[in-house]
């Protein structure tokens, strides 16, 4: 309790920037590490395999995210659960917490893995995917598919840590299954050949995913204070408040599996292979640079939501100013980069120079809206922190599908060179759903100032 009390009292009270630091970099360094899994994959595969295998880990990323969806799904909700039950010294529930965590997950989990690997061929076929680029997409999401169970459960698990405030315990043993993976894909790749490389970078990860399971498991046995395992058995007084708190974070999960098949689907169709694997690489550095926005994120949350309901709006003021700074300097790590280089940042994962060559102008186009990610992700956490839930969830849905959708479909028709609509569907869409949030930001902070008048 004394570590909650001085948590909050810090929130409210603390120095604004030290504060901020103190909430953003744990979850940044933790998101970082998560996305290193896929992303790595792509680059042994692209430059020790070829560009086929690496645009067949990029059309299978998609269909992971059904694994991440549910860890998601399980771990945010249950994390919730626990810290309002830790809150009110509910000892019984937080006892059921790990034991209906793993009953969810390895439920899920069996039908997830059912259902990929019987139809991987159909659900691949959905992006696009043909020929070699299909062939080795099945071989690939085949074997991360065994691995479902290890994953969901290690995930999950490590939201329940996170929520336990085991911060730096939660963020190793997902930095040591990281870095395992980094150490085995190589080696793996190597030892089975050039032909089957891909399998390699697949067992890598199930590997590391294997041991980062049981680890997690040792933790929640033997050195959890508070949160152990007792029976597994799914609890009904706790599926409708877990799932309750977890269903909308899944769903982010799952439009954006939606959003990237249609977005491969399409450009095989105006370009055909090879600007599916130019799409790849650019989806996977879009997804690496957003990783850390969505950790700064995560501290952003538990900062305004405090102070707003202690309604202390000048510091609800303060930290989304200095949050939004922040977000946006981050944003720059990764923006320079990629549009002073775009060809150089693409050879990461495709040897051949010409292939390199013809995607580096859609990089950038793709990135071109990339410096304002920091404002648009925390516009959304901001509505969520402060309870505003419809407004978070219609900037959300109209980013990733409503707006999307439409645009990316319409727009090759009316492109000189149909393909480069995909990329420009996604500029506009920012700019959009951009301005939106700004606006509605403007509004929320003039209902604030009001309220502080009435206070006065």
């Amino acid at each position: 309790m004394n570590g909650k009390q001085d948590t909050r009292s810090n929130l409210l009270n603390g120095n604004v920037f030290r504060t901020m630091l103190s909430l953003s970099v744990p979850a940044i360094l933790g998101m970082v590490v998560i996305g290193l899994y896929n992303f790595m994959d792509a680059v042994f595969v692209g430059r020790m395999v070829g560009p086929e295998a690496m645009t067949a880990v990029k059309v299978s990323y998609p269909f992971t995210l059904l694994n991440s969806g549910v860890a998601t799904l399980i771990g945010t909700g249950s994390a919730s659960v626990l810290s309002r039950a830790v809150g009110r010294k509910d000892q019984g529930t937080v006892n059921q917490i790990m034991g209906n965590l793993i009953a969810l997950i390895v439920l899920l989990s069996v039908i997830i893995t059912a259902v990929g690997e019987i139809f991987t061929t159909g659900l691949l076929s959905l992006s696009g995917a043909k020929g070699e680029i299909l062939t080795q997409a099945e071989k690939y999401l085949k074997v991360v598919y065994i691995g479902s169970l290890f994953v969901n459960f290690a995930q999950s698990a490590n939201m329940v840590m996170r929520g336990e405030g085991k911060l730096k315990i939660a963020m190793g043993i997902m930095a040591a299954g990281a870095l395992l993976n980094i150490a085995l894909d190589p080696l793996l790749i190597s030892l089975i050949g050039k032909e089957n490389g891909i399998l390699g970078a697949a067992w890598a990860t199930v590997i590391a995913q294997v041991l980062q399971a049981v680890f997690t498991l040792w933790y929640f046995r033997k050195k959890s204070d508070n949160v152990r395992i007792h029976k597994i058995k799914i609890h009904g007084n706790l599926v409708g408040p877990v799932l309750g708190v977890g269903v909308s974070a899944m769903l982010m999960q799952v439009m954006t599996m939606v959003q990237q098949t249609i977005m491969y689907n399409t450009v095989e169709r105006w370009g055909g292979g090879s600007w599916q694997t130019i799409l790849g690489a650019c989806l996977s550095l879009q997804s690496f640079a957003f990783i850390p926005l969505w950790g700064i994120s995560q501290g952003f949350q538990p900062a305004i939501g405090t102070n707003y309901g202690a309604k202390q709006y000048d510091r609800v003021r303060s930290f989304t100013k200095v949050f939004m700074i922040a977000a946006t300097v981050l944003a720059l790590v990764f923006y320079l980069p990629i549009m002073l280089a775009p060809q150089g940042m693409l050879s990461m994962f495709i040897t051949d120079a010409e292939i390199c060559a013809q995607g580096a102008p859609m990089l950038r186009v793709l990135f071109s809206t990339y410096i304002c990610y920091g404002v648009l992700i925390l516009a959304i956490t901001f509505f969520q922190a402060i309870g505003k839930a419809s407004a978070a969830s219609a900037m959300a849905l109209l980013r990733q599908v409503l707006l999307f959708l439409p645009l990316v479909v319409l727009l090759p028709t009316v492109f000189a060179v149909p393909v480069q609509g995909v990329f420009y569907a996604q500029m506009f869409t920012d700019l959009v759903v951009l301005l939106i949030g700004i606006i509605l930001l403007i509004k929320a902070f003039r209902t604030i100032r009001k309220e502080e008048r009435l206070l006065a």
